[in-house]
């Protein structure tokens, strides 16, 4: 199989010159190896740059408010995303086992506690300081603690969303559950640090590491419960931004805001309330696996599900950007009279669970800090695609999941299960009435088959039609063919037919299903979601193909 990534192919309207939709080795499922990264250069990201520019300029490309929406550029003919430097086809797509859904992502080993941990580098300011250590084994982890106040919040969080964002599909670290003994603890004699009464920088003691460590919660066996983060393979070269590309990544060659995983990723932020979900918490890093490429982390998980690592997290978190211009104004004029939704939830006071709720969830309205331009270009099949894999997750499963957080108070593990559970529902019931939900597209017998992955929350779609054309390859042109019915009609050797896949009970939606002839012998080739868009023409889906002879698109650039 001949694949490149400059071996790819964007569509417009059908019957652009871009030329032949589908090639042979379609559909592809996995990046082609990447081409050498050379050049590429540490960067860093300002978090107060990121917060202003997205916030007033609104950087990347836009959804235009009338006329051709643009659809994720970055999947397959069958509007996934490819395995490789940005994502991992994990749950969804081969069902993980309870043991797998609960180990630490990778299958690591924890931090080696035979001898104790030297501290070799420090952080000491703030209300939730850390430290990075090597253990024996010489590996290096990033130690992050609770805040005094609240016991086991900030750990719990992570340790639950570490999980479900590495089943959902993404590179994370690998972020250990641990007791430490203060006594397993060495301050290696070169560790310096800002000294934050004086402001000079000097040699960090072990009565600065006790000042650390006052400020975190002890447990009962008088040790200190931490997140221990294995260190990421490769050189660390800094964050990805939620637009444009890397100039320096010849791999990098579609716009972030228009990746399908981090355009669906809206969705699993929104689920697990991950507010924090900004550039600062991303990581590139340079890998030598094969050609020297780019791996794409996200990081950082304390803040979430209603966490904000050093307290609990502001009611407002989820429900409003920080800097939320029309409904402060509505706030204004109304005199304080409007109130807004987020403010009327209500939270369980457990020290260990943060300000995290379902009664109020709306996920459609939900809002990270601030305006991100990948989630702010989601359309409704980047929706489906992020929701069908929240639905893939049962109750057995969120409930494993829960329990790695190791929470001591009952209440705490109940409360947090029952909320995940709470705010699944309610993502399939909102994003699975967008599109017709139909999934797992397959060819049996000679019939065209599916999935309802609904069905076991209820959703139903009535009776179906299957209406059959004949697909033009060169020119995406259709003739109808006036045969319906689930029965593929292989009255062909060769070509390629497309099925639209209607419901009466969901006017405006619709499925094409496109289907690969050869020597009489169908295969499934691509499938592509249409929905009413408030009258808007949405662009034919940009799709990766297997032609090796296409032009790449127009680099993009940092912005």
């Amino acid at each position: 199989m001949r694949m490149r990534l400059a071996a790819v192919l964007l569509f417009g309207i059908a019957g652009s010159a871009a030329g032949q939709r589908f090639y042979e080795d379609d559909p592809l499922t996995a990046e082609p190896p990447p081409r050498a990264v050379t050049s590429a250069r540490a960067r860093k990201l300002s978090d107060y740059y990121d917060v202003v520019i997205n916030s007033v300029a609104t950087p990347g490309a836009r959804q235009p408010e009338r006329g051709r929406r643009v659809r994720a550029t970055n999947v397959n003919t069958m509007g996934e995303p490819l395995a490789g430097s940005w994502y991992a086809r994990r749950h969804y797509y081969k069902r993980m086992n309870l043991d797998e859904l609960t180990q630490v992502p990778g299958g690591y080993p924890p931090p080696d506690s035979s001898s104790p941990w030297l501290i070799v580098a420090a952080k000491t300011e703030g209300i939730t300081p850390g430290f990075v250590v090597v253990d024996s084994s010489k590996r290096k982890f990033f130690v992050k603690l609770d805040p005094l106040s609240n016991a086991e919040m900030a750990t719990g969080a992570e340790a639950i969303a570490t999980r479900i964002f590495y089943a959902l599909g993404y590179h994370v670290p690998a972020n250990f559950l641990v007791e430490v003994d203060p006594k397993m603890l060495d301050v290696d004699e070169r560790v310096s640090f800002n000294d934050p009464q004086t402001g000079m920088v000097r040699r960090m003691t072990r009565m600065d590491l006790e000042e650390v460590l006052w400020k975190a919660p002890k447990t009962k066996s008088g040790k200190y419960r931490v997140t221990a983060s294995l260190a990421l393979e490769g050189k660390p070269l800094g964050p990805f931004r939620y637009h444009g590309t890397r100039s320096d990544d010849p791999n990098d060659v579609f716009p972030h805001e228009h990746h399908r995983e981090l355009r669906g990723l809206h969705v699993f932020c929104a689920w697990l309330n991950h507010d924090d979900s900004r550039a600062i918490n991303t990581l590139d890093t340079l890998v030598e696996d094969g050609a020297p490429h780019l791996r794409h982390h996200l990081i950082d998980f304390g803040s979430t599900m209603g966490s904000a690592s050093e307290r609990w997290d502001s009611a407002r978190e989820g429900g409003d950007y920080m800097f939320g211009w029309r409904r402060a104004a509505v706030q204004l004029f109304s005199l304080g009279l409007v109130i807004p939704e987020w403010a009327r939830a209500s939270y369980p006071r457990l020290p260990g669970v943060g300000r995290f709720e379902a009664e109020r969830f709306d996920p459609d309205d939900w809002k990270p800090q601030y305006p991100n331009p990948a989630f702010n270009n989601r359309l409704a099949d980047d929706e489906f695609w992020a929701a069908k894999q929240v639905a893939k997750f049962t109750d057995e499963e969120l409930l494993a999941i829960v329990k790695t957080a190791q929470y001591s108070d009952a209440r705490s593990e109940r409360y947090i299960f029952d909320t995940l559970r709470a705010r699944r529902d309610k993502i399939v019931g909102v994003y699975f009435a967008k599109v017709l939900p139909l999934d797992r597209f397959r060819i049996e017998n000679n019939e065209l088959m599916w999935d309802l992955p609904g069905s076991s929350y209820g959703i139903t779609v009535g009776s179906l039609n299957v209406q059959w054309f004949e697909f033009h390859n060169g020119s995406s042109l259709s003739t109808p063919l006036g045969f319906n019915g689930e029965v593929i009609p292989t009255g062909r050797s060769n070509g390629y037919l497309r099925a639209e896949v209607t419901a009466q009970s969901r006017p405006g939606q619709s499925i094409d299903v496109y289907v690969r002839l050869r020597g009489g012998r169908p295969s499934l080739v691509g499938v592509e979601y249409q929905w009413p868009e408030s009258g808007d023409v949405l662009c034919e889906a940009p799709m990766l193909a297997g032609n090796s002879e296409a032009t790449p698109p127009p680099r993009g650039q940092d912005r």
